[in-house]
């Protein structure tokens, strides 16, 4: 019996590529992906920034573009996927301690504990939590750890919902209004994606230039 062309779409999709993921599964595969790589261990891998980028610019909806996204939808779900996931590695975090990011062999999982740690200790609660949104795997790990740490919940709550807002809506509306104002930009997307990660870094970076000023000023003191 032949696979119907939907779930065989869906059987090939490959998770690392943003437009595999979004013609496979559309918003609802942006809010899982996002659900997982904010709140599950397993998901640091996943494509979030080129997915949301992506995903925007497929909402203008020009008639070449093979998926075709609703914007509404897309920054709803895609909230909602980001929010709700970094609250479960949270919880995560309170329940199991640092055990299972101890467990992990993992590399990147590991650097990505070690960032997270100099972020919380640096910036303290609040501009940690919210410049890890834009910090690959960081983003990950952030989350459980900041639940391991005894970070109250309120602080927590409040302060991943403005980072995790801030980036779903930013990525998602600066792909749409370049794909609206650009012709034939997606022809462009893989360099266009890589700039977009690199600008999402601009916030950790102006800090870690603003704390080494401040240490000069102090005498070398952090």
């Amino acid at each position: 019996m032949a696979t119907p062309p939907v779930l065989a779409s869906q059987l090939a999709v490959n998770v690392l590529d943003a437009q595999s993921l979004l013609a496979a599964f559309g918003v609802l595969g942006v809010c899982a992906v996002l659900f997982a790589e904010t709140g599950l261990l397993v998901g640091f891998f996943l494509p979030g920034d080129s997915l949301l980028f992506t995903a925007g610019l497929l909402c203008t909806g020009a008639a070449d573009r093979p998926v075709k996204l609703s914007l509404g939808p897309l920054l709803v779900l895609a909230a909602v996927g980001a929010l709700a996931g970094a609250q479960c590695g949270y919880l995560i975090g309170r329940k199991a301690g640092g055990t299972l990011l101890a467990r992990s062999n993992s590399p990147r999982l590991h650097e990505g504990m070690k960032r997270a740690e100099e972020l919380l200790g640096r910036y303290g609660h609040a501009k940690a939590i919210v410049l890890a949104r834009f910090i690959p795997v960081v983003r990950t790990v952030l989350n459980p750890m900041a639940g391991a740490l005894g970070v109250p919940a309120r602080t927590f709550t409040l302060w991943q919902a403005v980072g995790g807002l801030a980036w779903t809506v930013g990525l998602i509306l600066a792909g749409y209004a370049l794909g609206s104002s650009v012709p034939n930009v997606d022809h462009y997307l893989l360099p266009l994606v890589a700039l977009i990660v690199a600008v999402s870094l601009t916030p950790l970076l102006l800090e870690a230039l603003r704390g080494r000023r401040a240490a000069k000023a102090n005498g070398g003191r952090p």
